[in-house]
């Protein structure tokens, strides 16, 4: 089954809420860096972010935060992401990998490494939490001595989503947010977040900690300069392989809706899994969330058509690919815009053309109407269809039946000669497209989402705050 909804998706406004999280793609090599000028604590610190990772691919790894250039470890050390689980890494020695994996696509998680080597007792000195948990199960663990200095805040190069070191882990490819570096105190996870009052970790506000010399705390607010430090402390960090569109609304306090890189079988993704390349087969994917009730809206760009495709439309969860080249073909398992580009396959074998087919540049627009069983589709501004979403009619599909617990999700399809397809997903978290197009800056009833068209009276962006309304 796919994911619906995530770990730690939180609902309603009563914590400390998040715009906005720093995308990192790792065709782009993004990265934050900054060289210090003088060394801080380096037997006592606290490194807090909030994560969502973008890969399962379990060759896959990224440093969260590491710190020096040498060749040991405490003149390179780090704390890090790989295949799913943490490392706290030296050079020559990993202190601890947990045996917790972290694979959920669609979860935002949040981590805290402590450092504190002047602790008696050497399992005190390096301490993990995920979500507020202290990890006590590492398939690796290891004890630096008593007042072991770290790679990590010494007058060197750091870095945030790359390797400081030249060699090593690759980019990181995930999305990040409120990274906070404290020097000089061992903190618990508490200083960053609590639990809400239906038990889900959820951030608190930090402005108030004290960050010490080196320490800062980057959110991502500002899109021309994602390594601003908000905690007065000065510490900027430079960021390259970043633009100002990979400042996404997506975030821990509002958890938007992804491709899931579990439920697909073409060739790749990136983009933070919104945008989806063919490969040389019949291939489909599905989106993290779905959907019994409620009207919601959502576009893709197409970048490159090929073969008539990329499509998209709908399908119910237990179906992605089963031999069919479009969403809604004979297996009666939903309904997409594919395989001719300007058909619109409905459930069963029947398909109706819609105008003339879409091309590289367009943006499908779908409005997905759930307690109607209607969908209606769209081409940069125009309801194909003489579709009128808010009023009811003109609906490309209508009368959509299911065959599980009536939940039905975003798809995406690319044809069996269409590995050159390519498209890249809104769903309300990047108006841009990934830098393919500018902002239309719309946003549904509720004001969230930046969408290149006009959001249909009634229906909403698909994003944790809206479910929960």
């Amino acid at each position: 089954m796919p994911l619906i909804l995530g770990a730690n998706s939180v609902r309603g406004a009563a914590v400390h809420q998040i715009a906005q999280s720093i995308r990192f793609n790792d065709d782009d090599s993004p990265a934050l860096n900054k060289t210090y000028s003088g060394a801080g604590s380096r037997v006592k610190f606290t490194y807090s972010c909030w994560l969502k990772v973008a890969t399962t691919d379990t060759g896959s790894g990224f440093p969260l935060f590491n710190g020096g250039t040498g060749t040991s470890d405490t003149t390179w050390s780090g704390v890090a992401y790989y295949q799913g689980m943490i490392y706290a890494q030296g050079y020559n020695t990993n202190w601890r990998i947990t045996t917790r994996k972290l694979r959920d696509p669609a979860a935002w998680y949040h981590i805290v490494y402590v450092w504190d080597t002047g602790q008696v007792a050497d399992t005190e000195r390096i301490k993990i939490f995920i979500n507020g948990v202290r990890e006590t199960e590492f398939s690796t663990l290891n004890h630096p001595a008593k007042d072991a200095q770290s790679g990590i805040n010494q007058a060197a190069q750091h870095s945030i989503g790359y390797q400081s070191r030249t060699v090593g882990y690759g980019y990181a490819d995930a999305y990040m947010t409120e990274m906070v570096f404290i020097d000089g105190q061992a903190l618990d996870p508490s200083s960053f977040a609590e639990y809400n009052e239906n038990g889900i970790w959820v951030p608190k506000d930090v402005s108030g900690l004290t960050f010490g010399t080196n320490g800062f705390h980057i959110d991502g607010r500002d899109s021309a300069d994602l390594g601003d430090d908000e905690s007065g402390q000065g510490n900027d960090y430079t960021s390259t392989g970043l633009a100002a569109h990979d400042q996404v609304s997506d975030s821990p306090t509002n958890n938007f809706c992804v491709m899931s890189p579990i439920d697909k079988t073409f060739n790749s993704m990136s983009e933070g899994n919104l945008k989806t390349t063919g490969g040389t087969n019949n291939t489909g994917g599905r989106g993290t969330m779905g959907f019994k009730s409620g009207k919601w809206y959502w576009e893709m760009y197409v970048n490159t058509y090929s073969d008539t495709y990329p499509g998209s439309g709908v399908v119910y969860p237990n179906y992605l690919y089963g031999g069919n080249n479009y969403a809604g073909g004979a297996t009666d398992l939903g309904a997409g815009a594919a395989h001719t580009g300007n058909n619109w396959y409905k459930q069963s074998t029947s398909n109706t053309q819609y105008g003339s087919a879409p091309s590289s540049g367009n943006i499908y627009m779908y409005a997905l109407d759930r307690d109607n069983n209607k969908i209606y589709w769209g081409v940069d501004g125009t309801w194909r269809n003489s579709g009128d979403p808010a009023g009811g009619t003109g609906a490309v599909a209508d009368s959509l039946s299911h065959y599980d617990d009536g939940t039905w999700m975003p798809y995406v399809t690319h044809g069996s000669n269409a590995g050159a397809s390519v498209g890249t997903f809104n769903f309300g978290q990047d108006g841009t497209f990934a830098g393919a197009t500018t902002a239309g800056g719309n946003s549904d009833g509720n004001g969230i989402g930046n969408f290149k068209y006009s959001v249909p009276s009634g229906f909403l962006a698909l994003c944790t705050k809206n479910l929960g309304s």
